[in-house]
């Protein structure tokens, strides 16, 4: 083996070491490329020769051959340039073969020498670190790579310069990490009137991240509302922030190597794709559900998304995963998002306004609605009607709490909850709480249960419905500071799942 790259591998966002080698045989000069390549990588050989050219290097007339190992696993992208043209240095005794055994390099080469930006120098980094190498990647991608400490990040300028420093003669500085990036200004809860019962419903949200469903005529607020919930939420923890850039960074949305500690927020057309929403496409890419990660997945006009883009979101939301499934890829991503969906009571957005509802009312709400099926409106935890606001609200002074307000409120249920889950592996907030955990921690009194009970039988709760109630009680108690998960918790969930759509 003489270098190695990477490529996506199963678990989150980590990255597969696959060796790059380089051999020399008898034949006419050039370069040979094995190992399932893509155009971009079989063009490599031309960009590699010019890069080698421009640098004076003279290649010995033999055949190159360069095998991607291993040869069944297909490869996508221009970044094997730098660790194809280091092998090959390496096989013709230019440079020393051991220096170049102990990195990992990532590299688009220009014609000139140039090194160009590639996506994915963060978890290369991180693949580099668990192999105990050094990481060597073009400049303008070093500051990314550096935010992984625990391994030595290179980023040269060119091709020389890479070659000069594996050879000794001019050893580079090690890349320092990017700045953390500036957190963006947040809209404010008090900038809307009315719609006290939703921004309630945020709080909740946000608390325990907790999925909500909004549902009201055009223009009650429900993007509004939507666009605030960033603000309340606490900012992400420094591992959160290097999960979350990992992902940006396979999509190439980490600028200028800069992390963030504000959450995404992810808010796609409905007329978004299969593959952008879950992941997919050239390289299988991570989609809107990863993208939001540790984040908001905002989805407005829900029932007019594609209904198999729709159902697909079952399985992320209850596992907190996706795996996207190609015929050259098999890739799983992190999707641990909390998803905010709105949607107008019918098509026309009137059925409760009698002087401007269709003539098809009821029946058309019912009919709209009915494009989200019953196992898809169950995993959401919480369901609000948002009505249309009057204009005599306008004139009113803001009321309610400001957004830091209500964020240092979340802020300490968020604290309780990372206490009370510190031995718990795999989860974080009350919404991830399930079985004999849950049980522990929301187990409602005599009292509770008799009502819980109730409420079953009058709306028809399953399983998981019953299960979504005790988790949004608990996170109401720890907003209201209470250990116990009281009548007043439950009834204020239970409230929350009458709401909107029943189920």
């Amino acid at each position: 083996m003489v270098a190695k790259t990477y490529t996506v591998a199963f678990e989150g966002v980590e990255a597969r070491l696959v060796e790059v080698q380089c051999a020399l045989s008898h034949g006419m000069p050039g370069f040979a490329i094995v190992g399932l390549p893509d155009k971009a990588v079989s063009e490599a050989r031309e960009r590699v020769r010019a890069a080698l050219g421009a640098l004076a290097i003279a290649l010995p007339m033999k055949k190159i051959t360069v095998n991607l190992s291993p040869a069944d696993l297909p490869k996508e992208g221009s970044h094997f340039d730098l660790p194809i043209a280091l092998a090959v240095l390496a096989a013709i005794e230019i440079l020393p073969r051991e220096e170049v055994e102990t990195v990992v390099s990532i590299g688009e080469l220009a014609l000139d020498g140039r090194l160009i930006a590639v996506a994915g120098a963060l978890p290369a980094a991180m693949a580099a670190a668990e192999e105990e190498r050094a990481l060597i990647c073009p400049k303008s991608c070093g500051a990314e790579a550096a935010w992984v400490a625990a391994t030595s990040v290179f980023a040269p300028a060119t091709l020389n310069d890479a070659i000069r420093h594996l050879s000794q003669k001019a050893p580079l500085p090690r890349a320092r990490p990017g700045e953390v990036a500036a957190p963006e200004t947040l809209r404010d809860l008090r900038d809307i009137k009315g719609q006290e019962r939703a921004k309630r419903a945020l709080e909740v949200a946000a608390a325990g991240r907790h999925h909500l469903m909004m549902i009201g005529p055009p223009g009650a607020g429900k993007s509004m509302l939507a666009a605030r919930l960033p603000g309340i939420l606490p900012p992400l923890s420094p591992a959160e922030a290097l999960e979350t850039s990992m992902i940006q960074s396979l999509s190439g949305l980490l600028a200028e190597g800069g992390i963030s500690r504000q959450r995404p927020f992810r808010e796609p057309h409905h007329t978004a794709s299969m593959a952008a929403m879950i992941g997919g496409g050239r390289g299988a890419r991570p989609g809107e559900v990863s993208l939001a990660h540790n984040g908001v997945l905002f989805m407005d006009e829900f029932p007019e998304y594609p209904r198999a883009v729709l159902e697909t979101l079952r399985q992320p939301l209850e596992t907190g995963e996706v795996v996207v499934a190609r015929a050259n890829a098999h890739v799983r991503y992190p999707c641990r998002f909390l998803l905010v969906a709105a949607a107008n009571p019918c098509r026309c957005g009137h059925l409760g306004d009698a002087a401007q509802a269709c003539s098809r009312a009821p029946n058309c709400g019912a009919e709209y609605l009915g494009r989200i099926s019953g196992p898809l409106m169950d995993r959401f935890d919480l369901r609000i009607e948002v009505p249309a606001v009057s204009l005599s609200a306008f004139e009113t002074p803001p009321a309610g709490d400001s957004s830091a307000t209500v964020a240092q409120r979340v802020a300490r249920a968020r604290a309780v909850q990372a206490a009370r889950f510190a031995q718990a592996p795999g989860v974080r907030v009350n919404a991830e709480a399930e079985g004999a955990l849950l049980e522990e921690i929301a187990a409602p009194d005599a009292e509770g249960r008799a009502l819980m009970m109730r409420a079953a039988e009058r709306i028809g709760l399953t399983a998981r419905g019953y299960h979504r109630i005790l988790r949004v009680a608990r996170t109401i108690a720890d907003l209201d500071g209470s250990e116990a998960v009281r009548v007043p918790h439950l009834a204020e969930a239970i409230g929350y799942r009458l709401s909107g759509v029943a189920g």
